[in-house]
């Protein structure tokens, strides 16, 4: 993973000789203590938990060169880790993660689509077979309707001849 990260110092006003004349080189001075703070944290670390503690690392950072800087007359005004990058195997195989999630998504999607026409089309069926079914009920109603009049008629037509 590269890691960037920006240091805010300044000279401390009564210790200017030291930070000007105890060290040869203080930003590379003070590289080497950035990287050795960023390498002890990481490790421990998984992606998303080094993303979430961008924060703390810059924080750890602040600290141990307030600390070791302050002996070279300087102060440390802010620290701050402002990019990760992780490696573009590691990158590549999260995008593949998040690209399957998302296919596993819409094939789900997908199917809830197709069950719901194909409940929607059995509940159409359904009905239909049920109005047909109640079509047939009245049409057998309506014949036996019919033979009781037509029985009713013939029995009327039959009382009157005997009488």
């Amino acid at each position: 993973m590269i890691v960037h990260a920006t240091v805010q110092y300044q000279a401390i006003r009564e210790n200017v000789y030291s930070a000007f004349y105890r060290l040869n080189d203080h930003q590379s001075q003070m590289k080497s203590y950035v990287y050795d703070v960023i390498r002890a944290a990481l490790p421990g670390l998984t992606l998303d938990q080094a993303f979430e503690s961008k924060d703390d690392i810059a924080s750890s950072v602040k600290t141990h060169l307030e600390e070791v800087m302050s002996t070279y007359g300087y102060t440390i005004l802010q620290a701050l880790v402002t990019e990760m990058t992780p490696d573009p195997k590691v990158r590549d195989a999260m995008n593949e993660i998040n690209s399957s999630k998302r296919l596993k998504e819409a094939a789900y999607q997908r199917a809830e689509g197709e069950k719901i026409v194909k409940v929607k089309i059995a509940e159409a069926a359904a009905e239909a077979m049920y109005l047909s079914g109640v079509g047939v009920s009245r049409q057998r109603k309506a014949i036996m309707d019919g033979f009781r009049y037509v029985n009713i008629s013939n029995h009327f037509i039959e009382h009157k001849k005997l009488m």
